[in-house]
């Protein structure tokens, strides 16, 4: 059985626990506790160390999805996840302030475990806010995410979210 570990992150609310619970064929293990910041405001309930489950690929391929923490006073679990990952599935809400300004912070955040892998980009609730567009993100961000490929998600949708897995592990170099 192979065995890959992919890392799902982005800011609270971009639907890191929501695209897990979609992808895996497991039951999803959580450490949603009560919002007690800021945070209430969006939601009631939060991640606060992860989310974990498990996607089948194949009868002998399946890959392990760790949902990070959004919230940077939790960043430490970034590290610890990330340990051993294949991977980041970056997700950021376009119906935030500014989505922009969210991946350059996890870009920068994530940049050493980036560096030694691969990451892909998912834009959530396009529903909610439909610009700025995918054009705009690559006009704004430019030589930042030239190479990263970027795609609008839904977070609820499997299919969405299989094509990111797929496009991370597509972009990853062969061993």
């Amino acid at each position: 059985m192979k065995n890959y570990k992919i890392i799902i992150s982005g800011p609270v609310g971009a639907g890191k626990s929501t695209a897990v619970r979609a992808l895996s064929d497991i039951d999803v293990v959580d450490t949603d506790e009560i919002a007690s910041d800021e945070t209430k405001i969006m939601k009631a309930n939060t991640t606060v160390a992860m989310d974990y489950g498990v996607l089948n690929i194949s009868d002998n391929e399946r890959v392990h999805l760790y949902g990070t923490p959004g919230q940077e006073r939790f960043d430490f679990m970034w590290d610890i996840l990330s340990q051993g990952g294949l991977g980041l599935v970056l997700l950021v809400s376009n119906a935030y302030p500014d989505p922009f300004d969210d991946i350059r912070s996890f870009l920068q955040a994530f940049g050493e475990f980036i560096g030694k892998t691969s990451v892909v980009i998912g834009i959530t609730k396009t529903d909610e806010k439909a610009s700025p567009s995918i054009d705009d993100y690559h006009t704004e961000l430019g030589d930042l995410i030239r190479q990263i490929p970027v795609f609008e998600v839904d977070a609820r949708d499997r299919v969405d979210l299989v094509m990111l897995v797929e496009a991370l592990l597509l972009s990853l170099e062969p061993e």
